[in-house]
């Protein structure tokens, strides 16, 4: 039974984990070498992994596909530790308008030109995304934002997930507070009540054996 439970809690915190790590925004220090748009005919089961169509647009099972080709900067540690080796990405740029991710994005279009003015030159730019690159699946992160910055060794602090993280926290622990107060104010009452009733209960029936065994002795 242990290991069922150790089982179901380490499921738990691999789909929460891949859940969060999938949707909360990732930066990565890359050179855009191109950019192109694609023809793209969604599968039933990766479809999941793309967005809508841009705002105001139609949603068809095949429609164009905004790709961002880059020169990425090899990372440790979830982006904190730069490497010195460098590694090819491609991002997809779509805009998510209303519907989940709540990234609000609706300037795709201008995205795909700013990256289009810094594949002209050789400068460095910070793409935020979030999503994974799946090659096998055609499974590619989109892109939400990208500014240069001064190079590949530029430190970026992902602020949003840190006080994410944070408040995450603090929830929890507002919960189990509330979840303890719940116990004791609501639920351990009512143990106790029915404990005394089936002390109550074993008291009574303990008289009438004693009832029963003095009748049966005079007898």
């Amino acid at each position: 039974m242990d290991r069922i439970k150790t089982f179901f809690r380490v499921l738990l915190f691999v789909v929460i984990g891949g859940f969060l790590h999938y949707t909360l925004p990732q930066h990565d220090i890359v050179r855009v070498t191109s950019t192109e748009i694609i023809r793209t005919d969604f599968s039933g089961w990766n479809r999941i992994f793309f967005a809508s169509a841009d705002a105001g647009s139609a949603e068809q099972n095949t429609r164009d596909l905004r790709l961002l080709n880059t020169q990425k900067q090899d990372t440790w540690l979830l982006g904190f530790v730069p490497r010195e080796t460098e590694s090819v990405m491609v991002y997809r740029n779509e805009d998510t308008g209303w519907g989940w991710p709540f990234y609000f994005k609706f300037d795709s279009a201008d995205l795909q030109a700013e990256a289009a003015n810094l594949a002209r030159g050789d400068d460095w730019a910070v793409i935020t995304h979030y999503g994974w690159r799946v090659r096998w699946a055609s499974i590619y992160p989109n892109a939400v934002s990208i500014r240069p910055v001064a190079g590949p060794d530029v430190s970026i602090i992902p602020w949003f997930n840190i006080g994410f993280f944070i408040f995450l926290g603090i929830a929890a622990l507002f919960v189990r507070a509330m979840w303890r107060q719940f116990l004791e104010r609501s639920v351990d009452p009512l143990i106790d009540k029915a404990e005394h009733q089936i002390d109550e209960v074993q008291a009574g029936v303990a008289k009438r054996r004693g009832r029963l065994a003095r009748w049966w002795r005079k007898e």
